[in-house]
């Protein structure tokens, strides 16, 4: 394969990823709900580090056990705000500061 089939193929797990993660945030809305009426916290570092565990558990490379963890908590943190807002919709998610946020408003 070139390059531009590489690409291709990128450009098709970036859809299949994109996909993946509103299934995660759908059910991190549902959560959030759940906490809210039983008043359990959002964060909760026990369940975090078990989530970091399991993909860690499954991981077969070439990623590296570091940048895995790194990855799944960013996206903890991303879900993290989403059940926030679903706990209190009138507050202000905290700004996520990357290189790219800038370029992007929801």
């Amino acid at each position: 394969m070139d390059i531009s089939d590489w690409r291709k193929k990128i450009d098709d797990l970036d859809r299949k990823l994109v996909g993946l993660l509103n299934e995660r945030a759908h059910a991190a809305v549902e959560i959030g709900r759940l906490k809210r009426n039983t008043d359990l916290p959002i964060y909760e570092p026990e369940r975090e580090r078990e989530v970091i565990a399991n993909a860690q558990r499954v991981n077969q490379g070439p990623l590296a056990a570091r940048d895995l963890a790194g990855i799944f908590e960013r996206i903890m943190d991303v879900m993290r705000g989403i059940q926030k807002h679903e706990i209190a919709p009138d507050s202000v998610p905290a700004p996520h500061e990357t290189e790219i946020d800038s370029q992007y408003e929801d």
